[in-house]
């Protein structure tokens, strides 16, 4: 590239000022900091000359570096489960999961399978014998899956739950009952015969037909198996249980059916049951008792009439129970089914992982797609599913993203100009960008920060916009004061172009990457293992994009600045351009009447500049020695204050008629159109006049009185449904069970540390106060609470009553029970203990005292031997308890006929360290239902505590919800020490606080108008295309399919970079042409009537003024900044007398700089 001559001298009319006394410079506080800065720039000054004279080794070890910590992605693992993801560790709940697990090696004892049904039709009713008879094809299509794994065929009756199978002596009526026992579905189709098609259970008896229980009556079998088999113990277990005569004498939803059972009420009438009526107080399993089965858990969208009576629902829900992988796995170890594929726990949870998939497929598929009723099947295993769809890397759209940036960044930067386009910087800052995003992630790999939605979904877009950010402003720097290039005066030496560069632009990349860093770093004290894993990986990310920007994007511009230098064509470098603009120079002309023609002259200079502090103000002065004096045009928009150092030196010849046209080629008229030509002739015009500042101002007041507002109506909480695409069948389950079926199973835990003999009025209590709370379902009237210390006594008050009555009739005395009820037995055999391990039994005991006191509480001395008891006799209220006991009670076999002494001997259950009260929750719809309710469970468990009792509440409730209680107060903590860190970082990095946000402002002369239009005009491009960058990161993520990233993510961010363009461009120039300090950078003229009154510009001619000179004996401080040349004195500015000091000259620069080099770090 051709160089343009020095212009090493000024006019012959120049002549130094004489000396005059140097002005007092104020020592200490004033001066470090101006030092510091300079140092500060100084130091980037020489880290860009460095890479520039080693810009090729810097590339290759930056490169080589950068892929070596990409390669770490390899060992990225992406963390799938909700309690890892959310709990943080360390944390109250995550302490109390600790706890469960240890305790019973897994917190759930089942888990569910759902099916929903609705109407095709919104709001249609859905209690009909039809909707029902659709509802049992679907459930019952649902409950035939089979999946064949390990050469073995795995059915529902299989793998279910089955609730408190009791332990028979009978061999025979054993293996009946374990083939029969009936799975528990939670169902509305359990009130009606057809319930009973959903068990798969089936037995053989000789002489008679298979035993299933669509056609079992359990009081006409023990009739005909009375004769053969002693069933006394049987008989009165399901006696107690209320199993009557099962589903055999419930009405058949259709009794035109052939194998609707004579028994059912409405068989021989065949009428059409009430379908509203059979189930409006709920339904049962094949127990009564102990297994009633509640509107709210299989009706959803209920209309009642005024009584109460349930008149129509909108919705249907089924519920399957399966074993979790721990307890199938016990269930099936040495069994001879699976004695020969090494049974093993991962092998059970592969087993009900298919099957769980099967059901969902055969679920939905159940009904015809014209069928009036729609089914949605949803599986705790389709959950796992979707998380690890929400966590895969959408390969294509990364490609996209990257290769829309690359084509923006590559168009943005192409110039007609084939020799000073920068397409191929483009191209390569976004390449290098891909690379350290890479590479950060990998550092998060190889540090161990585990992976998660966010980081796959959106921390590769939002990492591209922010670190292209940084490559647009470097490279726009870099191309505004080229050496050589026809739109700036030479100011520095080639070889310190990259220094020049950094020292200008590098603290704005500093400032952001630190605060960007910091924001990040923030967001890691909120307490969501997810959120903050994203924050740590975040932060790193743009670490590393900020040092791959900061070391190896300068080697990349050095090397173009090569290609430049041999006028190489862009991006196809081997090439010469054959289109290249020939510098011209242009040198002052002397008018006749020895002065220099003043007029139009876009031109602008890197200069040297002196600082001393006014003893007036105490403001610190930056004084520019000038070099020309030009008067603007009288067009200039913003009336003679504003001029351009933009156009191009074709502009300037064009005034002269004689001026020869040397460009070898001429560019297209729009070609000479950019960003910062629109900001300086349009948008700051129009935005800096008084009308267009008090609508702006109006404005703004206006949207920051709607964010206040807005901010009050922001409400905590994410919906299951965000992370699910829209549009699939899981999405479709999930909003009908928002919408309908809103209820949750929680249960109250209480812990070891605390004796449960004595503390059972605090347990009853600590009951009490959680069943007044106002989301949980309270049970019907009629039924007792479902708690293990209410079935427990009830249980013992039962058994009480017998040996009262077999006591008073005579068939149980003080040596004998025989004669006795099996109850009656069992209660002798409690009475009698005294638990004195050397004299176990006391005779004497059974006439004085109790099971249960009149208070209804239990003897302390018989509560462990009590619970032994109870758990080994009623299975059926022990497992409808939920109670989880650990330490187990011991297993305890009562025979009648055994009056020995061992057998009189109860063994005590061990000290209970964990015990649990069944729950469930209801009308939790928003995050402020469930910190509602998880307050009032915490509050209950506090006054427990200071009874004595050590208790917490467990359940999806608490454990993904708890987070909020806290989450705003973490929040604002993190917003207010980001704020002060920002502040923090910029005040002291630039040394003055003005300066953290007004740099631009602050460092031009002249009125606040024109400071704020010169700001407009050399920031409007770099803003923009940042923002334009940014905004293409983020457009992929409107193309993601979870709304999730949609609204939390796209929205939020587009927004708050529309925002903040806005604040940058429009508002921020208002407030500084209004309100903004003083500036630093002030023009010194000489008061000389040839400069105060120049005479009018004529026919487009240059006009020259004298220098003034500038005294050396001022702090001289090293700082980067363009500053354009207008004519003295302009409105606002400051002008600073002239000095006695030896005079400024020419000769103080060197090879035609028009900057010197002061004893500081150099800048150009």
């Amino acid at each position: 590239m051709t160089r343009s001559p020095p212009l090493r001298e000024l006019p012959p009319s120049y002549t130094p000022p004489p000396r005059t006394a140097a002005p007092q410079i104020l020592a200490g506080s004033l001066k470090a900091p101006l030092w510091l800065r300079a140092y500060f720039q100084g130091l980037l000054f020489s880290l860009g000359c460095g890479i520039q004279r080693h810009c090729g080794k810097v590339l290759f070890l930056g490169l080589l570096a950068f892929g070596a910590l990409a390669l770490g992605l390899r060992m990225a693992i992406i963390e799938t489960n909700l309690e890892q993801l959310w709990v943080e560790v360390g944390s109250r709940v995550s302490q109390e999961l600790h706890y469960t697990k240890e305790k019973l090696g897994e917190e759930a004892a089942y888990t569910s399978q759902m099916l929903i049904q609705t109407a095709r039709q919104e709001g249609e009713n859905i209690l009909t014998p039809e909707a029902l008879g659709l509802h049992l094809q679907a459930a019952l299509t649902a409950s035939k899956v089979q999946v064949s794994l390990y050469g073995k065929s795995w059915d529902l009756n299989k793998i279910c739950y089955k609730s408190g199978v009791p332990l028979i002596e009978n061999g025979m009526i054993e293996r009946m009952i374990e083939k029969l026992f009936p799975c528990v579905i939670l169902t509305p189709l359990d009130c009606f015969w057809e319930g009973a098609k959903l068990q798969g259970g089936s037995a053989y008896l000789p002489g008679r037909p298979d035993i299933q229980w669509t056609n079992l009556d359990p009081e006409q079998l023990l009739e005909e198996l009375g004769p053969f088999a002693s069933l006394e113990g049987f008989r009165e277990l399901l006696d107690k249980a209320q199993v009557g005569q099962a589903y055999v004498g419930r009405p058949c939803l259709h009794p035109d059916d052939l194998h609707c059972p004579p028994s059912a009420p409405n068989h021989h009438s065949r009428q059409a049951p009430n379908v509203a009526h059979e189930l409006s107080r709920g339904c049962h399993g094949f127990s009564h008792k102990f297994m009633h089965w509640q509107e709210e858990l299989l009706l959803g969208g209920m209309a009642r009439d005024p009584q109460g009576q349930l008149l129509r629902a909108e919705a249907l829900q089924s519920t399957f129970l399966l074993m979790s992988p721990r307890q199938l796995y016990e269930h099936f170890r040495g069994d001879y089914q699976t004695h020969d594929i090494g049974w093993s726990e991962e092998q059970a949870s592969t087993v009900l992982q298919a099957w769980q998939r099967r059901f969902v497929q055969l679920a939905q598929e159940a009904l015809p797609e014209n069928a009036s009723q729609q089914i949605h099947a949803f599986t705790s295993t389709t959950l796992d599913d979707i998380l690890h769809a929400f966590s895969e890397v959408s390969a294509a759209r990364v490609v996209g993203g990257y290769l829309l940036m690359l084509a923006y960044a590559c168009v943005t930067m192409l110039r007609w100009d084939c020799a000073q386009s920068q397409g191929a910087v483009g191209l390569a800052g976004v390449l290098l960008v891909a690379l350290a995003v890479a590479s950060g992630l990998g550092l998060c790999a190889l540090l161990g920060i585990t992976f998660n939605a966010a980081t796959t979904q959106v921390l590769p877009f939002l990492a591209l916009g922010i670190g292209v950010d940084d490559v647009f402003l470097l490279a726009h720097a870099f191309t505004e004061a080229l050496p050589g290039t026809p739109l700036q005066v030479p100011t520095v030496s080639w070889q310190e172009r990259m220094g020049e560069c950094l020292q200008r632009t590098g603290t704005n990349v500093v400032l952001t990457s630190i605060n960007n860093v910091a924001a990040f770093l923030m967001a890691a004290l909120v307490p969501i293992p997810a959120l903050r894993a994203f924050s740590l990986q975040a932060a790193i990310v743009v670490g590393c994009t900020f040092v791959a920007v900061m070391l190896v994007f300068p080697a990349i511009l050095s090397l173009d600045l090569r290609r430049r230098h041999c006028q190489r064509l862009d991006v196809l470098c081997c090439f010469s351009s054959p289109c290249s603009a020939r510098v011209i120079q242009i040198l002052p002309q002397e008018l006749g009447d020895g002065t220099v023609p003043v007029g139009v002259a876009h031109l602008t200079a890197t200069v040297q500049a002196f600082t001393h502090c006014e003893a007036s103000s105490q403001h610190v002065v930056t004084i520019l020695p000038p070099q020309a004096h030009l008067v603007p045009p009288p067009s200039d928009p913003l009336g003679s204050e504003l001029f351009s150092p933009g156009g191009s030196t074709r502009d300037l010849l064009g005034q002269e008629g004689e001026t020869r046209q040397k460009a070898a080629c001429k560019s297209l008229p729009c070609a000479r159109w950019n960003l910062a030509h629109f900001a300086r002739y349009q948008f700051a015009p129009l935005l800096l006049q008084s009308h267009a500042k008090a609508i702006v101002l109006v404005l703004f007041g206006a949207l920051l009185g709607l964010s206040l507002y807005g901010a009050t109506l922001v409400q905590d909480g994410l919906a299951l449904t965000d992370v699910v695409p829209r549009g699939t069948k899981e999405h479709a389950f999930l909003s009908a069970q928002l919408r309908y079926f809103s209820l949750y199973e929680v249960a109250l835990v209480t812990q070891g540390g605390f004796d449960y003999a004595h503390s059972q009025r605090a347990l009853f209590d600590l009951h009490q106060r959680f069943s007044s709370l106002k989301a949980v379902l309270p049970p019907p009237a009629t039924q007792a609470p479902r708690t293990w210390l209410h079935y427990y006594r009830n249980w013992l008050q039962g058994i009480q009553a017998a040996f009262d009555q077999d006591w008073a009739s005579g068939r149980i005395t003080r040596h004998s029970y025989r004669n006795g009820s099996e109850d009656g037995a069992l209660a002798y055999k409690l009475l009698i203990q005294t638990g004195d391990a050397q004299e176990p039994l006391d005779f004497s005991q059974l006439t004085t005292r109790k099971l249960v006191d009149r208070e209804g509480l239990i003897p302390p001395e018989l509560f462990y031997m009590g619970l032994t008891v109870w758990v080994s006799s009623d299975p059926l209220g022990l497992a409808a308890s939920q109670a989880n006991f650990y330490p187990p009670p011991p297993e305890w076999l009562h025979d009648k006929y055994d009056t020995t002494g061992e057998n009189l001997r109860i063994p005590p259950a061990q000290p209970l360290e964990f015990a649990q009260f069944p729950f469930l929750l209801r009308g939790l719809q928003k995050t402020a239902d469930f910190v509602e309710a998880i307050e009032g469970a915490r509050a209950a468990c506090a006054e427990a505590g200071q009874a004595g009792v050590h208790a917490y509440p467990s359940g999806s409730p608490f454990l993904f919800w708890e987070q909020y209680l806290g989450l705003r107060r973490c929040f604002l903590l993190a917003v207010c020490i980001l704020l002060v860190c920002t502040f923090l970082v910029c005040a002291l990095l630039l040394l003055n606080p003005w300066t953290a946000g007004l740099i631009g402002f602050l460092t031009t002369q002249g009125s606040r108008n024109l400071r704020a239009a010169r700001a407009l005009e050399h920031t409007f491009a770099p803003v923009t295309d940042g923002a334009i960058s940014t905004l293409l990161g983020l457009l992929m993520l409107a193309g993601s399919h979870f709304d999730f990233i949609v609204r939390y993510f796209f929205a939020a961010l587009t927004v708050l970079t529309l925002l903040g363009l806005l604040h940058g461009l429009v508002l921020l120039p208002v407030l500084l042409s209004i309100l903004g300090p003083p500036p630093e950078v002030i023009q010194m003229y000489k008061e000389s009537p040839e400069v105060l009154s120049p005479p009018a510009p004529q026919g487009g001619g240059l006009r020259w003024g004298a220098s003034p000179s500038l005294p050396q004996s001022f702090a001289r401080v090293t700082t980067s900044m363009t500053v354009a040349i207008h004519p003295p004195p302009l409105p606002g500015a400051y002008v600073h007398p002239a000095s006695d000091e030896p005079p400024w000259s020419p000769a103080a620069t060197s090879s035609g700089n028009l900057s010197s080099r002061g004893p500081g770090p150099a800048t150009g």
